[in-house]
């Protein structure tokens, strides 16, 4: 790994996007997809990125 996070690749933030995943922080797998996404060149493996790791938005219910 390196020590500066701009020399990160595209595979280097999805391999984290799928450990969080396996890690149950889906959150985080979402935005690091996201950002894996972002650094990729080929758009159509850019939308496959954001297919495997879609956004768990969070439910909101209002109580009283």
């Amino acid at each position: 790994m390196t020590s500066d996070p701009a020399d990160l690749t595209a595979a280097d933030h999805l391999d984290a996007a799928r450990e969080m995943a396996a890690a149950n922080r889906p959150l985080l797998a979402h935005l690091l997809a996201e950002e894996a996404a972002r650094r990729t060149a080929d758009p159509a493996t850019a939308a496959g990125i954001r297919a495997a790791f879609p956004n768990p938005a969070p439910t909101r219910k209002e109580t009283d």
